[in-house]
């Protein structure tokens, strides 16, 4: 018996003409005749074809040599080729192609250090910094197809570096900014990286963090990594090994600032990007010139409507799929990225808000998990900053609770702005669904898949349910899809593609309502079965994190001989707050009284801190692994690994 989800949202916000008329989506459509958002759905993931190659016009994505078809599915939609015999660049598409337009003198990087520095670049700027990285690369024996890893802070030189690798036509590798030495050298010698980008450290809390050290013990693995280019960012003193490490500013700064970029096929490798896993060795995404920019800039155009002279701001690491994401989206629409280097609440809790106004930001990507850790501190924090100037909220990476999501939407957004939830993965290139400047929005809700997104939810047997919880799944293939696994195609098509034929399971806990809206409930591996009724994670948590007491928690699945498995809850308390029993009672109250008794909790246990990736992702499967007391797999993608093992020790 499947679960019935209950929704109980009202819608609360509906666009105006002041969003309406400016929409690339309203343009878009328009140029093509269409008239709703559900002609277009229909349109664009029936005629995959057609969809595709308007995307490509709208973008100007532009070719050295033409594609001579769309799409080849000769191998499958599991395996398609994009733009067949097209050749380009995409740095000629992020770059090269406005330096004879006005927009060369736009802003193109906007920064500010934690420490205070702010920084930026024009297109113009950007260009020709660009070109001096590449010409560097190329001056120490750097070539088309060789692969190159980025572990830095978020600062313009990780953003020059990746579309310097790209310009050569070598492969980005870009890396999570806080791994250590043995999560950095596993990626890079699967890729077989010959160079690397690094820095002398990065600033945290008002301390320097020490990043070379990392670097070093990574490289002392890899035969095959011939030079370290590092950045000074923090003046540490650290070793350099003669004859493999170059410092960025004595290299890169001596270089020509002309260099010529080179033209590859649109299916050429363009970037690896590492996910994280439990289990087994990390997987790589592969993606190429013509498939995650191109989708990156059209769910940037489309769902979040950013446009030429907007500013972005997506808190996120170059790691994490979001930072090429945000890269290759604002320098194909033409727009402003923030980057900023730092943590979000120092030296004071306004901290975000101040980097908003400051930098004038349009476009404010948020997680979930950071609202919830802000709200303690007060309306008074956001409200002496002048925020007027965003017109859009985002998040990813984590499924919303109700209370935080309004608290964003009414408090600092004052109900106008509406919050685009974005929703796919790094092997999408981006969103399955997503919000809309076109369509309504209810808390926690996602409007509805992105156009050309062939998306649906199915039960255990496949077949589509509505207001019910299922498996999200895809049936038509799209340009960002990953190429597959780096060196691994079977392990991708085994992922993805080997439950029903024809059809990719994403891997996460959805549902659709009676109005149309879509909600993502977490990995549909955290999916929590009590005596045959299926509980998604987020539905236990968005009830504790009503209580005046609790920030956050996680609802884990472990076994019970006779239900398949009983509820733990594990729940971080504000400051001020301790755990009791009698605290213990009144959580165990709340749940009973809105999922049953059967779905009663076994244990409450409360813990100082839930393990996350950096980009806010509660890793639930560790959580029951530490649990019971299993292996909890790869730990590399957690900020706070030692969670995993306060975990373990109290239970």
């Amino acid at each position: 018996m499947e679960q019935t989800f209950d929704f109980g949202g009202e819608i609360v916000w509906r666009p105006g003409p002041e969003y309406i008329e400016k929409a690339h989506l309203t343009e878009f459509m328009r140029r093509h005749g269409i008239a709703s958002f559900q002609e277009l759905m229909t349109r664009s993931t029936s005629d995959v074809p057609w969809f595709t190659e308007a995307v490509l016009d709208y973008l100007d994505i532009q070719f050295y040599q033409p594609y001579s078809q769309v799409v080849d599915l000769s191998r499958g939609i599991q395996l398609p080729a994009w733009c067949v015999n097209g050749r380009m660049n995409i740095v000629h598409n992020c770059i090269d192609k406005w330096q004879a337009t006005k927009k060369a003198s736009r802003t193109a990087i906007s920064w500010e250090g934690e420490e205070g520095p702010v920084r930026s670049l024009s297109y113009a700027e950007l260009s020709m910094q660009v070109n001096q990285a590449a010409n560097a690369l190329k001056a120490l024996g750097i070539k088309k197809g060789d692969a190159v890893g980025l572990f830095m802070p978020m600062t313009p030189e990780i953003v020059i570096a990746l579309l310097a690798v790209a310009k050569l036509g070598g492969v980005i590798l870009p890396l999570f900014s806080g791994y250590g030495a043995g999560a950095v050298a596993s990626r890079l010698a699967d890729a077989e990286a010959v160079a690397l980008f690094t820095c002398d450290g990065a600033f945290r809390r008002g301390k320097p963090v020490e990043m070379k050290s990392i670097a070093d013990e990574a490289a002392a693995q890899l035969p095959h990594l011939k030079h370290l280019i590092v950045l000074q960012r923090t003046g540490q003193d650290i070793p350099m090994q003669p004859s493999r490490d170059h410092w960025w500013h004595e290299l890169v700064a001596r270089q020509s600032t002309t260099c010529e970029t080179e033209q590859t096929s649109a299916e050429d490798p363009l970037m690896i990007i590492y996910t994280s896993g439990t289990t087994g060795r990390p997987k790589g995404a592969l993606h190429t010139h013509c498939g995650f920019p191109v989708k990156a800039a059209q769910d940037m155009a489309f769902g979040t409507d950013v446009h030429a002279g907007d500013v972005m701001y997506w808190m996120t690491d170059m790691g994490w799929m979001m930072g090429p994401w945000l890269v290759f989206g604002t320098l194909l629409l033409g727009a402003t990225m923030f980057l900023y280097d730092g943590a979000p609440d120092f030296p004071a809790p306004d901290r975000l808000w101040k980097l908003a106004a400051d930098h004038r930001v349009t476009h404010l990507g948020v997680s979930p998990t950071l609202i919830r850790s802000l709200i303690p501190h007060g309306d008074e924090m956001h409200q002496k900053h002048d925020l007027s100037c965003i017109r859009f909220f985002a998040s990813t990476g984590e499924p919303w609770n109700p209370e935080p999501w309004k608290w964003l939407f009414e408090k600092v957004g004052q109900g106008k702005r509406p919050i685009i939830n974005y929703s796919g993965g790094t092997e999408i290139s981006g969103g399955i669904v997503m919000g809309n400047p076109l369509l309504p929005l209810k808390p926690c809700a996602f409007s509805g898949p992105c156009p050309g997104m062939a998306a649906e939810v199915v039960d255990e047997n496949g077949q589509p349910v509505r207001n019910a919880v299922g498996e999200l799944v895809l049936t038509a293939p799209w340009i960002g899809m990953t190429r597959g696994f780096w060196k691994d195609e079977q392990r991708y098509l085994d992922t993805y593609w080997n439950r029903w034929p024809g059809t990719w399971v994403h891997g996460d806990f959805a549902a659709i309502d009676s109005d149309g809206l879509w909600y993502i409930l977490g990995r549909s591996d955290d999916t929590i079965k009590i005596a045959g009724k299926r509980l998604g994670p987020a539905e236990v948590e968005s009830i504790l994190v009503r209580h005046p007491a609790v920030v956050e928690s996680a609802a884990i699945g472990v076994p019970h001989e006779v239900k398949g498995s009983e509820l733990v809850v594990l729940v971080v308390l504000k400051a001020g707050f301790a755990p009791a029993d009698a605290l213990v009672s009144e959580l165990k109250t709340m749940i009973i009284a809105e999922m049953g008794k059967p779905l009663a909790p076994k244990e409450i246990l409360f813990v100082a801190d839930l393990p996350k990736t950096r980009n806010a992702k509660v890793m639930r499967r560790m959580i029951r692994a530490a649990y019971l007391g299993q292996e909890p797999g790869d730990t590399s993608s957690l900020v706070n690994p030692e969670a995993v093992d306060a975990i373990r020790k109290r239970a």
